[in-house]
């Protein structure tokens, strides 16, 4: 059965060196992060030394060259640990590491994948609007043409990556935006990088319930000037970029799901083993006895879907947004609820920091929202099965 879970010697030995990554650098930096709302940038950077932040595209672009699989493992086995860290490095390496190579061309590659596969430049994406969360093809942000340059005009809201710290904005955000009179549908990609003029970083999101250790931002664009050749495939033709793109983010966002059950579950379950009520182990009451079962059952259940989905992506083609909506409706809500689980079986303990549990379950709740709300996942796969005659 795990062959499912890692399917190579590859695989098997990306989680390896992960697990060992995790508990050494990851584990013991994600309180202190979480509670003082600061994104690790050094921790971060170590990620690219890894050829992590490249996870996907090839070794000549100081990459990996790894597939859907390898950003399953990695996504679950960071957010056992730190979940807003990892938020940080998806949008980071598949929203926009991922999402330029499979869509820019050869120059936009040769320029700017090294130094974000590095480290060096942090990158991210820009969909969401203070109007338009959900509904993508809403939002307002245009672009008019002037001679050799576009000129932006709009903000995006809720843009992970797009603070680093208190002033500092991201390196490089592909952001969608409408021209001037085009139609709902014809959506276009830029490349907008720090130093343009007319970027610059608005409100940055503090106080968050959770997901506080990644860095989210208003990012405005007022009369932005952006190059021609920062236009990532051809005018008006962004929208399949999206959708695919959004494929393997919810993968991602699955995955994470995952790394906040196990978690949970190996703490609910060490903790019901040590504790005793009454004279008595407290696994040894029925009521926890249901909670852990039920936490493990669906656990292994969603990863069983989830890589199985994994198994199936090709990165470079769209056509699995069925169980990619799948895989995050049932992993997300199922996350949250074995966190919530865990902080049952804990009782007082689980309600403070201590444990870990209760900062899990707070990052867990953002994953039901983020990368598609339950309700679009419910939409989407409606529509998609609507067209199903039987399933195979």
């Amino acid at each position: 059965m795990y062959e499912l879970f890692e399917p190579t010697p590859e695989h098997q030995q990306l989680r390896s060196m992960l697990r060992d990554f995790v508990e050494r650098e990851v584990d013991p930096q994600a309180l202190e992060h979480d509670r003082d709302e600061k994104f690790n940038l050094p921790l971060f950077r170590k990620l690219g030394e890894l050829d992590l932040l490249g996870l996907t595209i090839p070794p000549e672009l100081g990459g990996a060259g790894l597939d859907a699989v390898a950003v399953a493992i990695v996504h679950e086995e960071l957010s056992a640990a730190d979940p807003a860290f990892t938020l940080s490095y998806l949008a980071h390496s598949l929203l926009c590491v991922n999402n330029l190579y499979v869509n820019g061309n050869d120059e936009q590659r040769e320029r700017l994948l090294p130094a974000l596969a590095s480290g060096e430049k942090i990158g991210g994406m820009c969909m969401s609007e203070p109007g338009a969360g959900t509904d993508v093809m809403g939002l307002r942000t245009t672009a008019r043409e002037r001679g050799d340059h576009f000129i932006l005009n709009g903000s995006k809201m809720w843009i992970t990556n797009g603070a680093l710290n208190e002033t500092e904005l991201g390196d490089v955000f592909l952001v969608y935006a409408r021209l001037e009179g085009a139609p709902r549908n014809a959506i276009t990609m830029f490349i907008v990088e720090k130093g343009f003029e007319g970027f610059k970083l608005g409100q940055k999101i503090q106080d968050k319930m959770g997901m506080r250790a990644s860095m989210t931002a208003e990012l405005v664009f007022e009369d932005c000037v952006v190059p021609r050749d920062n236009i990532v495939g051809e005018i008006g033709s962004a929208t399949l970029c999206m959708m695919r793109n959004l494929e393997i983010e919810r993968l991602g966002l699955a995955a994470m799901s995952l790394g906040i059950a196990r978690r949970s579950i190996e703490i609910m379950n060490r903790y019901a083993s040590e504790r005793e009520s009454f004279g008595r182990p407290l696994r040894e009451y029925g009521q926890i006895q249901k909670y852990i079962a039920d936490s493990y059952a669906e656990y292994m259940a969603g990863r069983a879907y989830t890589y199985l989905t994994a198994g199936a992506m090709k990165l470079d083609q769209a056509g699995h947004r069925l169980d990619s909506d799948g895989v995050k409706l049932f992993c997300s809500a199922m996350g949250k609820n074995v966190a919530d689980r865990a902080i049952q079986v804990l009782g007082g303990y689980g309600y403070t920091g201590e444990y870990n549990v209760e900062r899990l379950y707070r990052d867990a709740k953002l994953l039901e929202i983020g990368g598609g709300t339950l309700e679009a996942h419910h939409k989407n796969m409606t529509r998609d099965l609507s067209r199903v005659d039987k399933i195979r």
